[in-house]
């Protein structure tokens, strides 16, 4: 089919309005336009086809036999339309809510969180998908990534949820009584990160250090980091956040703060959101007031 030889939508549209109401005038108000309007519109279609639609020869206007061919084939195109629309909005409204976020925070902050969202919106279901992975966001696929690091992302909306700074931390028993370690020395004890990231690397190689190999490095889920660190397991690199009640009452011992207003956000596209993906977001932002 050649679609650029189709008339206009907006005389289709109005044609088949006419087609069902009968009347110019109440055609008009099923488009929310005048009846001239219409008028003018059935007439351009008129002219784009080079055939008459419409009999004007007796009080009222009738569909001649080209028009009312023209018609049945516009009542069942239009009607197809608004059935696969009325369909997919449909299967929209009963998709999970889809969220991207890492372990760590899936752990440490959302999953104690998520008894008070489902006793608030029973009817909302969401799925959660625990990686370090970035992910694109689009529709039919992850509705919401939380993400760390400054925003201004490109090609997304991006809402600070929870502002908090990157720390190096370890247990006093991993430290010895020692406070005042140098990046050198860190590297040669053994850290702790999460599967699928550097963080440890990347953070000694800022200082001008090396992770010693003899020294061990573990990789692991990323909500068993944080218990591997209370244990003494290993140096690791985390958000103050999950670990501040533990700073306090000494279990963790904060080395280093990286500076910065970094912290998590809530990551959405630009395209619009479903009313579940809404009502998650607005949520979401309420747990931080």
């Amino acid at each position: 089919m050649d679609w650029m030889k189709l008339p206009p939508l907006a005389s289709l549209r109005a044609f088949a309005a006419f087609v069902e109401k009968k009347n110019v005038v109440q055609a008009g108000q099923a488009l929310n336009v005048s009846h001239a309007a219409i008028s003018q519109q059935l007439r351009a279609l008129e002219g784009h086809l080079g055939v008459a639609l419409l009999d004007r020869s007796g009080k009222s206007l009738t569909l001649t036999a080209e028009g009312e061919h023209l018609g049945q084939a516009l009542q069942l195109g239009f009607g197809a339309i608004g059935a696969a629309v009325e369909d997919l909005a449909r299967s929209g409204t009963d998709r999970p809510v889809h969220i991207s976020l890492t372990p760590s925070f899936a752990a440490s902050w959302l999953m104690p969180r998520l008894p008070t969202f489902r006793a608030e919106h029973p009817d909302i279901n969401l799925i959660l998908d625990p990686s370090p992975d970035v992910v694109d966001l689009h529709p039919g696929g992850v509705d919401i990534a939380i993400r760390y690091g400054n925003g201004g992302w490109r090609g997304v909306e991006a809402q600070m949820l929870l502002r908090s700074p990157i720390v190096i931390v370890a247990a006093p028993e991993l430290l010895g009584g020692k406070t005042d370690w140098s990046p050198d020395e860190l590297a040669h004890l053994p850290w702790l990160e999460e599967i699928g990231t550097t963080e440890a690397t990347t953070w000694l190689t800022r200082q001008g250090a090396e992770l010693d190999p003899k020294a061990g490095r573990i990789a692991l889920p990323g909500n068993l980091v944080l218990d591997g660190l209370r244990a003494g397991q290993g140096v690791t690199v985390t958000v103050r956040h999950f670990v501040e009640q533990d700073i306090h009452e000494g279990r963790v011992v904060e080395l280093y703060t990286e500076p910065g207003a970094g912290g998590y956000h809530i990551v959405t596209s630009q395209s619009p959101l479903r009313p579940a993906v809404k009502t998650l977001v607005r949520w979401l932002k309420m747990q931080m007031c």
